[in-house]
């Protein structure tokens, strides 16, 4: 019993040394980490922060791309990716289930929604061992309205994670110049929004922005802890850009290049409006194009031909070899020359007109009327001599890249070593020139002298502040001719569409002096060839007006399209140049040069009077009026007090009463326009020409908002029943 109790007393001595040691153990590091705040070398507060502390993401917005009236071109939009949750283990409640619990009614469904078939939604569905599945880029970008349609559905499992993307509300608009963006994956395997393409990518480093993001302190839970105040980085939004493209002539571009290309069906097509005063260009657009949302037609063209595509410019290149002649006052209109060939030495190849007999002897101008290339090549060859004809084309920029705020612009190639050459070269053919090398130059012609350099962006805005940081200015790049050389050539070019000889009569635009040249430039084909064929030719036309104070610069180039006859190559080419130079002066304003001889008044301020009196007023000056409502006094008018019209323009009344829609057939675009500005209509247009139809009938009572659609048609389709006489029928042999 003893020795029993002996060893208990052992045992607990043993237990108490333990026990004490343990204690002291713990002591010493209870001390040891409040004194040096280390476990294992590495700081708790460290620990505690990384566990608790969350550090949320703010994205930043893209900058959106305007128009240079203010209308949206580009912008981010609410964008949703569809998922699927598989797991059973998130279902903790069978009546509320959380994953996919019937994968063949979820496809039936889905399927109605995105562009993938029932089985193939169905096997994503039912891939095993997966927590959750998505659907490819048929489940991704899913706008807002088909995501709640999704959700309305209730089916189990089925959720959408937010993101953004870009949205170009134009669709195909001026897609080559705007470009696209792309999510890029990074390093870190995190996706980032890139430009591809045009603007987007030219500009991305000003339309990206900066991600912000919020730290806080949370629980083991995620929640916020109470009394802790976030810590927040604002994300810095991209910058707005703002461009020089008018969104009206860019779809005056747009309706007539469709136009063509569904009835010719060229392989391409390049149009340019550009304002000559200071190089903005207005509109700028080719075929084949792409959708920049869809990538739809991309793999077709991936270039902005406009831009990044030099080729053979044919006649076109005659007024830059005349304005160089007529500053050189070398070119006297009425001296005589043997036309129909022409040989630049005596081993040289002959050098022929494109009707390949000429026309005999006839006078310089005559020359330039009929398209001559013998006239051209003597020009270079005898007057201006090669050394300064190409001292010229290096003035009016055609060797170099213009500079334009495009990505990739090509310089024009002109080879320049053997007589041959040099003589081509004077009527556009051996040489490569990109189409808006050409705009710059003939800035020149239709600017008095100043060479003007192309630009498409008009300002850079901080989107969170409104504050311009880049500011273009008009710009002149050079004077290769002076203002009185500048006036003799636009003089010479307006003959080549009103002479009966000229090779430019379908350009012409009723109320409007239009100068300039046509081309027709033949294709390099294998084995150094030019391709043969009535289809196989480049034709193109570039042209200004008004005539005297040029106020718009229109090039138009059209490859390739179906037609039987080279002849009728100027017809889709002016079924583009036509309405788009037309619609645009009277949608500019720009007062018709042969009605701006006729009388003119200001407009008295109408506003209070009767409608009436004011109608009876109006009628005893010359002008047309229309009255907008059903009303007695005059509430609103347009053109406004003061303004100086011409005899026959239309004046819209606005009285007191219900607007009503007034029948607008025959009308012009410029009157439409007024039309629906005086009465608050939302206005949509397609076609050219003059008003054909209208989506809100005559006479019905008008809302503030209302959408109206015009079509407009040329009068009796005039480019397609015009004779073929005096059509551009040359070649740049």
């Amino acid at each position: 019993m003893i020795k029993k109790q002996k060893n208990m007393n052992v045992g607990a001595a043993i237990l108490f040394l333990i026990f004490s040691l343990l204690f002291f153990i713990l002591i010493i590091r209870y001390f040891s980490i409040q004194i040096s705040g280390e476990v294992g070398g590495e700081p708790l507060a460290a620990k505690a922060q990384q566990k608790y502390s969350r550090v949320g993401t703010l994205e930043a917005q893209r900058g959106t791309i305007f128009d240079r009236t203010g209308e949206i071109v580009a912008e981010d939009s609410s964008a949703y990716t569809l998922i699927a949750i598989l797991d059973k283990k998130m279902t903790t409640n069978p009546k509320k289930p959380m994953h996919v619990v019937d994968p063949e009614k979820t496809a039936l469904e889905l399927s109605k929604y995105i562009h993938l078939s029932e089985s193939k939604i169905n096997s994503i569905l039912t891939k095993k061992g997966k927590f959750q599945v998505e659907f490819g880029k048929e489940g991704r970008d899913i706008d807002y309205v088909t995501k709640q349609k999704i959700e309305d559905l209730h089916l189990p499992g089925i959720t959408f994670s937010r993101s953004s993307k870009r949205f170009y509300p134009n669709g195909i608009f001026a897609s080559h110049l705007i470009g696209y963006t792309d999510h890029v994956k990074q390093k870190d395997e995190s996706s980032k929004v890139v430009g591809k393409m045009g603007i987007e990518q030219e500009l991305n480093t000003d339309l990206t922005g900066m991600d912000g993001k919020i730290d806080y302190q949370s629980d083991i839970w995620g929640y916020i802890l109470p009394n802790n105040k976030p810590k927040v980085t604002p994300a810095k939004n991209g910058n707005d850009v703002y461009l020089t493209l008018d969104k009206k002539i860019q779809t005056f571009v747009e309706d007539a290049m469709n136009t063509v290309d569904k009835e010719y069906k060229p392989k391409m097509m390049v149009a340019i409006v550009a304002d000559p005063k200071t190089g903005n260009v207005l509109a700028m657009e080719q075929r084949p194009t792409f959708d920049p949302e869809t990538k739809e037609g991309i793999n077709k063209s991936w270039q902005n031909a406009a831009v990044e595509s030099p080729f053979e410019p044919g006649s076109t290149m005659k007024i830059f070899t005349l304005a160089a002649a007529v500053q050189e006052n070398l070119f006297n209109p009425n001296e005589s020359y043997q036309s129909g060939s022409y040989q630049v030495t005596p081993k040289s190849p002959q050098i022929h007109d494109w009707n390949g007999s000429g026309w005999g002897a006839i006078s310089y101008l005559e020359g330039v009327q009929r398209s001559s290339n013998v006239a051209f090549a003597k020009i270079a060859n005898e007057k201006l001599g090669f050394d300064k004809f190409r001292m010229y084309l290096t003035k009016f920029g055609l060797d170099k890249p213009t500079g334009i705020e495009v990505p990739n612009e090509a310089a024009g190639k002109i080879p320049f070593q053997y007589p041959i050459q040099k003589a081509t070269t004077a009527f556009g053919q051996g040489v490569a020139i990109t189409p808006i090398e050409q705009i710059q130059g003939a800035t020149a012609i239709a600017n008095d002298g100043k060479m003007m350099k192309p630009h498409v962006i008009a300002k850079v805005v901080d989107h969170d502040t409104g504050k311009t940081i880049k500011n273009t200015k008009p710009e002149v790049v050079g004077t290769p001719i002076s203002a009185q050389t500048a006036k003799q050539v636009r003089d010479i070019l307006e003959t080549v569409v009103t002479a009966p000889k000229g090779t430019g009569s379908r350009y012409k635009i009723d109320g409007y002096d239009v100068a300039g040249k046509t081309g027709t430039a033949q294709i390099p084909g294998p084995g150094g060839r030019y391709l043969t064929g009535p289809s196989n030719y480049i034709f193109s036309f570039i042209g200004m007006a008004p005539k005297d104070d040029p106020k718009l610069l229109v090039y138009v180039a059209v490859q390739q399209p179906t037609i039987d006859d080279y002849t009728k190559g100027s017809i889709p080419v002016s079924m583009i140049f036509d309405p788009v130079m037309k619609n645009s002066l009277q949608y500019l304003n720009i007062q018709p040069s042969k009605a701006a001889k006729s009388t003119s008044n200001k407009l008295p301020d109408l506003t209070g009077q009767s409608v009436e009196a004011s109608v009876q007023e109006l009628t005893n000056k010359g002008f047309e009026t229309v009255v907008v409502g059903k009303g007695t006094t005059v509430e609103k008018q347009l053109p406004q007090e003061g303004t100086t019209i011409l005899e026959g323009e239309k004046v819209i009344i606005r009285t007191d009463g219900d607007p009503v829609a007034p029948d607008m057939t025959g009308w012009s675009l410029r009157d439409v326009m007024k039309a629906a500005k005086i009465t608050d209509l939302q206005l949509d247009t397609s076609g050219s020409g003059y008003a054909v139809n209208q989506t809100i009938a005559p006479g019905t009572t008008l809302h503030e908002g209302d959408k109206l659609k015009v079509t407009f048609e040329l009068p009796g389709q005039q480019q397609k029943n015009d004779s073929t006489n005096n059509e551009d029928n040359e070649k740049s042999f």
